[in-house]
């Protein structure tokens, strides 16, 4: 499971939980997305964040 409450560490950092409202809050308002381009980016790429982060910059500059 992407964001486990109970175990923490640098495994669930590296993954973005859209099941989240405060993740996807949180992803959209960072790369300045709409809620529906960040749960494209995400279903994509999955739930690693580094390949979402870079899929989202990528994105926004165009």
């Amino acid at each position: 499971m992407a964001d486990d409450k109970i175990t923490r560490g640098e495994r669930d950092r590296n993954r973005v939980a859209a099941n989240q409202p405060y993740e996807l809050y949180y992803f959209k308002t960072k790369h300045g997305l709409t809620k529906g381009q960040a749960l494209k980016i995400i279903e994509r790429y999955g739930s690693d964040r580094d390949a979402a982060n870079k899929a989202a910059s990528g994105l926004k500059k165009k």
